[in-house]
């Protein structure tokens, strides 16, 4: 009974306590506090308080808080060094690599160690300190900076360090906490969760490199499982380390990842935008711009990128717009409907595509149907501009004349803006506007890269993903917005595979090289692939073998590891004895690895006993 009362005196003086706050002015060479608790060589105080408010406070008066990002709490323990990171992001991204790493950020006190180093990605941060307790602030296109974070004392000396190298005399850092409650203290997890938000731990060693480099390439002998590796890899960073086979991912999982196999004849507008035949509604061929299956790929990572960096309001905006376009196209009747232009033109509407609207316009005998491109019509109505005139739109759309489209296309716009106007009511889930897209092209170096990448060499290169990498495309004039450019956003990440003996490989584009990270992968790499075969006895055996063969396989004088056998041959022991696999599989690629060699046929005899092959067990 006892104990029950002190506890609940302590609890009363706890809560009394919230209503107290202390304050903290933090300039280039002092610290003011109104709290006598606080001392400069006891920093683990900090695990005692709650932050109230941080910003920061110029010389001449003007008040500077933190412009956060989207999902980023109000206020937290990293707010003070992410407004510092904010403020002072010019000049910390130049300085140079030994003044990062060598760079003030926290001494809790004179018997602890200085903790130093702002750092360009958590896996640098995690080399000099194996901890999770940090934070990461993203600049300028996925650039990021990487100290140290725990309390909400534990960048004071960071901050000062930022004033006194940048700040102008007279800047200050304004700390506002008050003591934590009980149930504050209970419920400490919440904030290390934040601090390692950032953090995924992947399934598959390799997802860590394509998250860092961009732009990856599998190579090495034929039939390591590589496209099946890119698949995983796929599956782990799509699922955020949830799922290690891409089959497990959910179908909207699936959408994010996209798969396309090169060959000799595939060209720029299968894989980029080109010129499509297309049967009009009168039975007649025309041609279309279409976009190829990476430019498609790239919309929808773009879409979901950009939504991602606006309001909730913005996104609400657009989302209405398409529902209010979709109603109206719904409520009239094809062919039927008759709508006027504002010189008096009737003309009805005899198809609606994703891309174009089709009309009919009776009284004009000389070009008595046109196509109207529906995305113009949806950028008027998103935009906040009024249209009154028809000679409004040129300028809006970076055009120098009106095209004699514009006119149907104001005509549907007034109808449209006539209607009243519905707000979406979709609720937007945060966690769909911050997604990675995976692209994977099988087999690279079969097809002609130049022909294949064109221009898109530029925007490819991971310095360059986003804005800074925009460029025209080569159809570029016969978009419907002549100012859009083509950029690929930093949620979009590649992964190609290539065959070291494969002939083309010699030609493989220089350019294209230095735009990826290369990573081999050895016949021995995937072994992991065989425990697909149910039977331990027969996935032992095929391990065996293979090891074997592949040692044999070296000893050529000509060939070389690239040539070696990987395990996905043996996948196929599903549905095939061992001697069925190398009559039918492995015999007949070797022999074409040693064709004309002078001692052909003696190779081939010593490759059958490392495989442990006997010709006298076939129709056994």
């Amino acid at each position: 009974m006892e104990q029950q009362i002190i506890t609940t005196n302590r609890l009363h003086e706890q809560e009394n306590k919230v209503q107290e706050k202390y304050e903290l002015r933090i300039s280039a060479n002092s610290i003011e506090a109104s709290d006598a608790r606080f001392s400069i060589d006891n920093l683990e105080l900090g695990d005692m308080f709650t932050i109230l408010d941080v910003y920061f406070k110029r010389s001449d008066g003007e008040i500077i808080r933190r412009k956060r990002n989207k999902g980023e709490r109000k206020v937290s323990n990293q707010t003070m060094a992410r407004i510092a990171c904010q403020l002072f992001e010019d000049r910390l991204s130049k300085l140079s690599y030994e003044e990062k790493e060598n760079f003030p950020v926290c001494k809790y006190s004179p018997k602890f160690e200085l903790i130093k180093g702002i750092y360009t990605s958590v896996e640098e941060f995690k080399k000099r300190r194996n901890t999770l307790e940090y934070l990461t602030y993203t600049y300028d296109e996925g650039k990021m900076f990487v100290l140290y974070c725990w309390n909400i004392f534990s960048t004071i000396q960071f901050v000062q360090e930022c004033l006194r190298r940048f700040g102008d005399l007279g800047d200050q850092f304004v700390l506002t906490y008050r003591d934590k409650i009980e149930s504050e203290i209970k419920n400490n997890e919440i904030e290390e969760k934040e601090l390692i938000q950032e953090s995924k731990d992947y399934l598959n060693e390799y997802s860590h490199l394509l998250i860092e480099s961009k732009n990856l390439i599998f190579r090495g002998a034929p039939g390591t499982g590589k496209s099946y590796l890119a698949k995983e890899i796929a599956a782990d960073i799509i699922s955020e380390g949830r799922v290690a086979k891409f089959s497990d991912l959910t179908p909207e999982q699936k959408q994010q990842v996209e798969f396309v196999q090169f060959h000799p004849n595939y060209d720029y507008s299968d894989f980029v935008e080109g010129l499509r035949p297309k049967i009009n509604s009168d039975g007649t061929i025309g041609f279309e711009l279409q976009d190829g299956i990476f430019k498609k790929f790239i919309s929808k990572a773009r879409k979901n990128y950009e939504n991602s960096q606006k309001s909730n309001e913005e996104i609400k905006k657009e989302e209405s717009v398409k529902e209010n376009i979709k109603d109206f196209f719904s409520s009239i009747e094809l062919g039927v409907d008759k709508f006027k232009t504002v010189t008096g033109n009737e003309f009805t509407i005899t198809n609606i595509g994703d891309n174009h609207i089709s009309i009919f316009i009776p009284n004009n005998p000389s070009a008595n149907k046109l196509m109207l491109n529906t995305d113009e019509l949806r950028l008027m109505l998103e935009s906040d501009k009024n249209f009154s005139k028809v000679n409004e739109m040129p300028v809006f759309f970076g055009r120098k004349f009106a095209t004699q489209e514009y006119s149907y296309i104001f005509s549907l716009y007034k109808e449209i803006k006539k209607k009243k106007i519905k707000n979406s009511n979709n609720r937007l889930n945060e966690d769909t506007l911050k997604k990675k897209y995976i692209f994977i092209i099988d087999e690279i170096n079969r097809g002609e890269i130049s022909k294949i990448f064109g221009e898109l060499f530029y925007s490819i290169d991971p310095g360059y993903r986003g804005t800074a990498g925009e460029i025209s495309t080569q159809y570029s004039n016969m978009h419907s917005d002549l100012t859009e450019k083509f950029y690929i956003p930093n949620n979009v990440y590649i992964i190609g595979t290539m065959n070291d003996i494969d002939r083309s490989v010699d030609s493989f584009d220089f350019a294209m090289r230095r735009r990826f990270r290369f990573v081999e992968i050895k016949a021995e790499d995937r072994l992991e692939m065989l425990s697909d075969l149910e039977n331990d006895e027969i996935k032992n055996e095929a391990i065996s073998r293979m090891e074997k063969l592949n040692k044999e396989i070296v000893q050529v004088e000509d060939l070389n590891e690239n040539y070696q056998i990987g395990a996905s041959y043996f996948l196929k022991l599903k549905y095939l004895t061992f001697d069925q696999l190398w009559t039918d599989c492995l015999k007949p690629l070797l022999q074409e690895y040693i064709q004309g060699l002078y001692n052909e046929s003696e190779i081939m005899k010593k490759f059958e006993q490392a495989y442990g092959y006997k010709e006298s067990s076939i129709g056994a």
